[in-house]
């Protein structure tokens, strides 16, 4: 795992995502970065609902990759 990679996802989920996320009770995790693939663990109103999860997947791998080039894909956690 990249710390340092980690801790660039994160910082980009911050300023970019967060704000938005919070505005619904979304939290949102950097688990690890392994691999070029950012594991994520959603929770609060959105983290239960597999349409969820997954649309804000789709939306949060564009964002991440636009910023992270070294990132390729980014997978949802329980």
């Amino acid at each position: 795992m990249s710390t340092n990679l980690q801790e660039r996802v994160a910082a980009v989920l911050a300023e970019h995502a967060r704000p938005a996320l919070d505005m619904d009770g979304t939290q949102i995790e950097v688990l690890d970065v392994t691999d070029g693939i950012a594991r994520l663990r959603l929770g609060g109103v959105c983290g239960n609902c597999p349409s969820s999860i997954m649309a804000a997947v789709m939306g949060l791998e564009d964002l991440v990759r636009r910023h992270v080039p070294e990132v390729r894909g980014i997978e949802a956690a329980p």
